[in-house]
């Protein structure tokens, strides 16, 4: 039972970083599209939110993973 419970925790945990991502890389195009001149800036913006969504994502798994553990 712990072992499902886990696996839930870590299927929601890379369910919300993809819905993360993908609203981050939306919302990027978007501003890109309406101020080109600030891709440089935009693009940067965008890569370090992705990367602080993954980062949150993966210490989910780990939590979820650990509780297969106890």
């Amino acid at each position: 039972m712990v072992g499902s419970i886990a696996a839930i925790g870590a299927g929601l945990a890379v369910i919300g970083a993809g819905i993360g991502i993908g609203h981050v890389g939306g919302k990027a195009m978007e501003g890109i599209a309406r101020q080109p001149e600030a891709a440089s800036k935009i693009q940067t913006a965008m890569i370090i939110a992705a990367a602080l969504i993954e980062g949150a994502a993966l210490f989910g798994v780990v939590v979820a993973l650990l509780g297969l553990q106890v």
